[in-house]
């Protein structure tokens, strides 16, 4: 199954040369701050406090979450749990399924502006001198980086267990940073303090965290003790974006400076630093063979991440790059005016699937589905294309990061202890002014919120 679905993924979207397409308008004329696809949802956040959830297939709006009294700005989900965090500095936990906030954590002082759920995964640990496999976290955690400079662990609620609220249902008029004492919520972990700016990105799988700051600083993290295992000092302007790459134990991390580095969670050194942009690389994206950078300079590259080498350019576009998605074989980049598909083995542009348009905001892809959040004439609209044939019903989509999700609640540890449950012997090997008009395009941090 798995096999015929790469095989579709690879051919489909380049040999069907009509897809489906819909188009919706979404969120009046808002900026679409974050997009996901998840178990054949669509789900949008907004800048106009709001996140919704859309059917592929119709179109129909199937559910409007509200109550986040800030704009949206980061998006995680995980079977029928979605986790939000937003310019009001709260974190909010939602049943896809029913609609409702079942949680809302407080403690950041400031805009939740990144977040992630880590699953529990086999992973390599050093034990006495020998590698093993342990499964980390022991349960599904979220982590959260703020313009507060820290980054919080919270314990991912399953479905069922006791709701937490920050504060009564009848407070509506709160000081936030007042009445949220993170320490009386009984899923906050940990509070992870070091960087002396905003954190503007993160990536965490297993037990490590990377996270990326306006210091230009980039730490790494030990997500269960809380330890900051480095401090990677190189950059020399904001570090916009980051991506952890386990299976070679190295990070990577994009800046205003124009470069991308690539550390070695080993040792803590820089390993390569590749240089070809020539403004803001706000965008990273990593696939088992590809790394990715997108810039403000309207160009993407592609790199080997091994050896750090540049494969290719893509330099068709005219403005700052402001989405970016990709896999093994494909590039999917929006910037001013279209959404353009390459082939990212050869450099080529495969087809242009949107033109003439004032801005794509945000593209994901899933197996048959792509969507996009794009602005035309001062409203904001999603398109959906579905690359597959009447008969493709058992393609099944790879979360781009590669890990599932089916079944994350199940042989849950109570708590994570640093201490071996899991083990299996040996290792187990893998399978000027326009410049600026670019890195203000580019930087949608730059969009004023009105609660700060």
């Amino acid at each position: 199954m798995l096999f015929k679905s790469r095989h579709l993924t690879r051919t489909r979207w380049v040999n069907n040369p009509d897809p489906k397409h819909i188009s919706f308008p979404a969120h009046g004329s808002s900026v679409v701050t974050c997009l996901i696809f998840s178990h054949g949802r669509i789900i949008s956040a907004s800048d106009d406090h709001s996140i919704h959830v859309y059917s592929p297939v119709t179109g129909e709006l199937l559910r409007s979450l509200q109550g986040h009294e800030g704009g949206v700005w980061a998006l995680a989900a995980c079977q029928d749990t979605l986790v939000s965090g937003s310019t009001d500095r709260t974190v909010r936990i939602w049943d896809l399924a029913t609609g409702r906030c079942t949680h809302v954590f407080g403690g950041h002082t400031s805009t939740v502006r990144c977040l992630s759920i880590v699953k529990p995964e086999l992973i390599d640990v050093e034990r006495d001198g020998v590698i093993v496999k342990e499964k980390w976290p022991k349960r599904p955690l979220i982590v959260t980086g703020s313009r507060d400079h820290s980054l919080r662990v919270w314990t991912l609620p399953r479905p069922g267990e006791a709701e937490f609220r920050c504060f009564g249902p009848d407070e509506t008029e709160v000081d936030l940073a007042e009445v949220c004492d993170a320490e009386e919520n009984p899923y906050h972990r940990k509070h992870l303090e070091g960087h002396d700016h905003a954190v503007r990105a993160l990536a965490a799988r297993g037990r490590t965290l990377v996270s990326g700051s306006y210091d230009c600083m980039v730490r790494i993290w030990d997500i269960i003790t809380g330890e900051c295992k480095w401090v990677l000092v190189g950059h020399t302007q904001k570090v916009y974006s980051v991506v952890l790459d386990l299976g070679r134990n190295q990070a990577c991390s994009g800046s205003m400076d124009g470069t991308v580095r690539v550390w070695n969670l080993e040792n803590g050194q820089c390993q390569h630093t590749l240089t070809g942009h020539t403004s803001l690389v706000g965008l990273l994206g990593l696939s088992p063979s590809y790394l990715v950078s997108a810039a403000a300079d309207s160009t993407l590259r592609i790199w080997d991440p091994d050896t750090g080498e540049l494969r290719h350019t893509l330099a068709a576009h005219t403005g700052a790059i402001t989405c970016f998605q990709h896999d093994e074989f494909k590039v999917l980049s929006g910037s001013d005016g279209n959404l353009k598909m390459w082939n990212i083995r050869d450099g080529t542009i495969v087809r242009d699937l949107l033109t003439g348009i004032t801005g794509v905001w945000q593209v994901v892809f899933e197996g048959r589905w792509c969507v996009a959040a794009s602005n035309r004439n001062d409203t904001t609209v999603l398109d959906v294309w579905d690359f597959g044939n009447e008969d493709d019903d058992d393609w099944l989509g790879e979360p781009s990061g590669g890990q599932y999700d089916d079944d994350i609640f199940s042989d849950d540890g109570d708590d994570d202890e640093d201490e071996p449950k899991f083990k299996m012997r040996g290792v187990v090997e893998e399978d000027d002014a326009q410049e600026q008009a670019d890195v203000d395009a580019m930087d949608q941090d730059l969009i004023p919120s009105e609660t700060e």
